[in-house]
């Protein structure tokens, strides 16, 4: 009986040992991850693309608006109820249509130069072998800021 305790107090201290120095070599060694961080809201503000999408969609808004005063101006001229109401209902859908066409090519566009940038962060990442690519507005302190290198991809 005495002989089954020693064995399993020793069993049981040799396992405590080998953990107590396993645990002591891992916190002494240094990580093997780089960490770099990206400030996303600058390099989609700088980006040509972005740029020349603003000013297409500024375009299409004056469209939107011109025929939006066609509209106006017709249903003003009309005395009609019936045409106006007709009048009405056209513009409205054209409008609407005009609306959901701009919607769709911006959101579209937006997704695309999107998926640029992120291809453009992970290349950059992986090619200055950095394992960790982070925002810049949730990191407080530490890592390598690489926006000028990632901005350079995408313009």
């Amino acid at each position: 009986m005495k002989k089954k305790i020693l064995v399993t107090i020793l069993v049981i201290g040799a396992f405590a040992a080998g953990y107590s120095i396993n645990n002591i070599a891992v916190s002494h060694t240094n990580p093997d991850y780089r960490v770099a961080i990206v400030d996303i809201q600058r390099v989609v503000a700088n980006s040509n693309e972005i740029k020349t999408l603003k000013l297409e969609q500024e375009k299409q808004v004056q469209s939107m608006q011109s025929t939006i005063n066609k509209a106006r101006e017709e249903i003003s001229k009309e005395k009609d109820p019936v045409k106006i109401a007709a009048l009405e209902e056209k513009y409205r859908n054209e409008i609407n249509n005009q609306k959901l066409a701009l919607d769709e090519s911006y959101n579209s566009k937006l997704k695309a130069i999107d998926s640029k940038i992120k291809t453009a962060v992970v290349e950059k990442a992986r090619s200055m072998n950095y394992n960790i690519v982070l925002p810049k507005n949730t990191v407080l302190f530490g890592g390598d800021d690489i926006t000028e290198q990632v901005a350079s991809i995408i313009n």
